[in-house]
């Protein structure tokens, strides 16, 4: 089984999702580390190739970006509430350096 390594800010951020929501995207991620997909995703192509994001439709509309391509770890990205329609351009670029970040440091 695959560990987890939060990238930035994303531990922080999922920890301010509401109790629901936090169990949510603990459970999603769970299902990650034991191979299957969550229940409710789509590819993230903007951000980068293999990267996904998991949807939370419970409150509102949440996020959580990762990338399990990668056989050491599970990058979670970013996690942030969705406000609008599509995913906002700031919360592309910051799961866009995070990957980038990660492939710097372990990947060169």
């Amino acid at each position: 089984m695959k560990g987890i390594v939060f990238v930035g800010r994303s531990l922080e951020l999922i920890r301010k999702f509401p109790v629901e929501i936090k169990r949510e995207a603990g459970h999603q991620l769970d299902r990650v580390q034991h191979g299957l997909d969550p229940m409710d995703w789509k590819p993230m192509a903007s951000v980068g190739q293999g990267v996904r994001e998991i949807r939370i439709q419970q409150e509102g509309q949440w996020r959580v970006i990762y990338i399990a391509k990668f056989d050491e770890a599970i990058y979670v990205l970013h996690a942030f509430r969705k406000k609008t329609q599509k995913t906002s351009k700031p919360d592309i670029e910051i799961a866009k350096r995070a990957l980038k970040e990660i492939v710097q440091r372990f990947y060169k």
